[in-house]
């Protein structure tokens, strides 16, 4: 199904909100009233019903616990590369799912990342995924030199290692926020398996400073 099967969207429409960033049926359905009408122009009423159409053609509703069952067999775990870490989390970090990691600086939260971005990329028997990485880079703390000595400790390739790891530095939080959107594109030709972004909060901390601007923030 495409944009423009919903109804009230025409070329026109369908073109303003690919524009803004929704490009598929799916971002419409989780977007609110107020974007789709700032994206494009059309009334609220006429944004509810868009929204609503997509949610109706994703069959957004209720699922029994046997169906969630049978969705949540296709999770699978993602290897942290410590034995004791991954028995922390169940067998390692789950798919199909946002997981933070939080801490004091130097706690090692980047280097969780960095050798996520090596783990992701491993064979599936061996807590991998076989898929490539994306990692949106906001505080400039991504080093290759890293990657290469995590790959070549697995014994692993460390060119194809970088090679699959698409990197993308953030300057601030609305340069962010449009490189996540841009990152949509990013899955689909790239095969990526995981997306990480270090860190998600450093920008809006010091784009929106001050008590004033937290409900900005």
């Amino acid at each position: 199904m495409d944009i423009e099967d919903l109804p009230g969207v025409g070329d026109v429409t369908a073109e303003k909100l690919r524009d803004s960033g929704y490009k598929s049926i799916e971002s419409i359905a989780i977007a609110t009233p107020t974007e789709i009408k700032e994206a494009t122009g059309i009334g609220e009423s006429s944004a509810i019903k868009v929204i609503n159409a997509a949610r109706d053609s994703l069959q957004m509703g209720f699922m029994t616990g046997l169906e969630v069952l049978e969705k949540r067999k296709a999770l699978q775990k993602i290897t942290t590369g410590s034995n004791a870490l991954n028995e922390l989390l169940g067998g390692g970090i789950e798919t199909q799912a946002i997981t933070e990691v939080f801490g004091e600086f130097g706690c090692g939260k980047t280097q969780i990342c960095h050798q996520l971005a090596v783990s992701a990329q491993l064979p599936i028997d061996k807590g991998g995924l076989e898929k490539t990485v994306f990692y949106l880079d906001t505080e400039n703390t991504f080093r290759p030199e890293r990657i290469i000595q995590m790959a070549e400790g697995l014994d692993l390739d460390p060119e194809k290692i970088l090679g699959n790891i698409v990197v993308a530095r953030a300057y601030n939080s609305d340069h962010q926020m449009l490189l996540a959107e841009k990152a949509e594109e990013i899955i689909k030709e790239k095969d990526i398996g995981l997306i990480m972004v270090d860190s998600l909060t450093s920008h809006f901390r010091s784009d929106y400073a001050g008590r004033g601007m937290l409900s900005n923030r």
